[in-house]
């Protein structure tokens, strides 16, 4: 079974995901639709469109073809986890660093289907959130975890391993892993790292200091960022742009490398700097 995920703002009708499993039918490929988003009110689906969830239909799944930007792929990776199931995107977004094809490519699906490509493992992020000495809640991010400020300025302090590494006032704080690279952490002055090395990013957003730095530290760190006493001022937790938590005053958010990863199909089209040059230029 294959997975046709299209986000319905992106793909207008579902035109192109229609193609691409025509396309799967026509070759052998049994198919399913599992549209991303379609839990928005505003998602207008074709009525003829027999749909199935992602999280209860990637059992059953050898390939999920995602069809959208960067923010459909990770949720539908949130859909998918804890399974490691090979995901291949096809770009409907403007930037689109995780996807593998563009629209036009559409063809190449059948090549992925087929078991023709390179396996590419991306590391995730486990992260909890402590408040009082207990466990609050517990994620996972493919792209960074990031606790900002409500338009306020919040005092963080954040540890490896237990040893203090910076504290600052600012607008927040980026965890990132190297896959999120290109993402908001790079917008904060963070390094490119190539998405499959095991590294976890750490930038400092619109920090109040001159000595202010990004770090690249080892996957298996333990990090922990730390809430200063906020006063009247608000901050969140925010895992993959998509889960957001309220934070306190006193508030810890420990990061750690997690044991699975999201897998991602490479069909060798183009490469990582190939992409990184075209994209960010």
């Amino acid at each position: 079974m294959i997975a046709i995920c299209p986000n319905p703002f992106r793909d207008k009708g579902c035109e192109l995901s229609r193609r691409i499993a025509a396309l799967l039918n026509e070759n052998g490929f049994e198919t399913c639709y599992c549209p991303i988003f379609a839990e928005d009110g505003d998602a207008i689906l074709p009525p003829d469109l027999t749909v199935c969830q992602l999280s209860e239909a990637a059992d059953q799944c050898s390939l999920i073809v995602v069809i959208g930007g960067d923010g459909t792929i990770l949720h539908a990776a949130r859909q998918v986890h804890p399974r490691e199931v090979t995901m291949l995107g096809i770009n409907l977004g403007s930037k689109g660093f995780l996807a593998n094809l563009e629209p036009e490519e559409y063809e190449y699906v059948l090549k992925a289907a087929r078991g023709e490509y390179c396996l590419s493992r991306r590391m995730k992020l486990d992260v909890s959130l402590w408040r009082g000495g207990r466990e609050i809640c517990r994620d996972q991010a493919l792209n960074d975890v990031v606790m900002h400020g409500y338009g306020d300025c919040i005092k963080i302090t954040a540890f490896c391993n237990g040893n203090r590494i910076t504290a600052f006032s600012g607008d927040g704080i980026i965890l990132s892993t190297p896959t999120g690279s290109t993402g908001y952490s790079m917008s904060a002055g963070g390094p490119i790292v190539e998405p499959n090395a095991e590294a976890i990013l750490l930038s400092p957003i619109c920090a109040h200091m001159m000595s202010s730095r990004s770090f690249v530290l080892r996957a298996d760190n333990v990090i922990t960022v730390e809430m200063e006493k906020q006063h009247d001022r608000r901050a969140y937790l925010s895992v993959d742009g998509t889960s957001v938590t309220d934070l306190s005053g006193g508030d810890k958010i420990v990061v750690t490398r997690s044991e699975s990863h999201t897998h991602m199909a490479d069909l060798g089209l183009r490469n990582f700097y190939d992409i990184a040059f075209d994209k960010l230029r």
